[in-house]
């Protein structure tokens, strides 16, 4: 039987080595999945957090502020406004001369101050003519609310921490008392019937209006001239507890009977 040489031997198994390192060289190493998840994932979930975060700090502030009362030749003007990411949406007075000839001044020049806010959004607005009085303690009493509503959201006061226990329930108390209109019952008088909307937002009146009121002849001029007043008292008493007019005793009646009614529907 034929033997194999030594040295044949040998040279075949060197060659079966190298040829085993050619195959583990020509290999491509594997890609780790959390290795690339970690190095490549990393910046994208980076990105969105910024943009999140921007998106939740260009948010502005969202609440009311009331200025100070400003005294007057004729009474005191007292200014409240309602903001919405920093924009004024409502402006309204909560005080203004009352009385003789200053219903009738007040009651023209108010709602054109109210719209020029909306339209200005500054307390640099102009004065209405045949109320200069008035028109200055309004724009001083709104510079005021304007300073206390900056004031308030440099604080932070209506932009809590959205991660925190305590802003979690504050935002679900304001759904819940998100702004409703409600439309009283209508009741009838002597003159005619009388019919009151309010608008309540957290609890509180933030503006009442007659939908129906007396009219012709000289109800009329007792309407416009009872009206207003009461629709201002409304807001700033807060419920139907509120004075008559005088020489509007039918109306004022008539008025608190639908506010009354509005309220309940609202909730109280």
């Amino acid at each position: 039987m034929r033997k194999s040489h030594p040295i044949r031997r040998v040279v075949l198994a060197g060659a079966a080595t190298v040829s085993g390192i050619v195959l583990l060289l020509s290999l491509k190493p594997g890609t780790d999945p959390a290795s690339a998840s970690a190095a490549g994932g990393a910046a994208p979930q980076a990105t969105a957090q910024a943009q999140e975060s921007a998106q939740g700090g260009a948010q502005g502030a969202t609440g009311t502020a009331t200025g100070d009362a400003v005294d007057t030749q004729y009474g005191a003007v007292q200014v409240r406004i309602t903001f919405v990411n920093n924009k004024i949406t409502k402006a309204e007075t909560v005080q203004q001369p009352k009385g003789g000839q200053s219903d009738q001044i007040t009651g023209n020049a108010v709602p054109k101050l109210n719209a020029a806010v909306l339209v200005k959004q500054s307390a640099q607005i102009d004065t209405v003519s045949g109320a200069t009085y008035t028109s200055d303690g309004y724009k001083k009493s709104l510079q005021s609310a304007i300073d206390k509503g900056n004031a308030a959201a440099a604080a932070g006061a209506s932009s809590p921490d959205p991660s925190s226990p305590a802003s979690s329930g504050s935002a679900g108390n304001a759904q819940a008392a998100a702004p409703k209109t409600v439309t009283g019952a209508v009741s009838q008088t002597q003159y005619g019937p009388v019919q009151v909307r309010i608008t309540v937002a957290n609890g509180k009146i933030t503006k009442a209006e007659a939908v129906q009121r007396p009219t012709g002849g000289q109800s009329d001029q007792i309407s416009g001239n009872a009206v207003p007043k009461l629709n201002q008292e409304a807001v700033a008493a807060g419920n139907a507890d509120i004075d008559a007019v005088s020489g509007a005793t039918y109306t004022s009646v008539g008025y608190k009977q639908s506010l009354q009614s509005a309220l309940d529907q609202a909730g109280g």
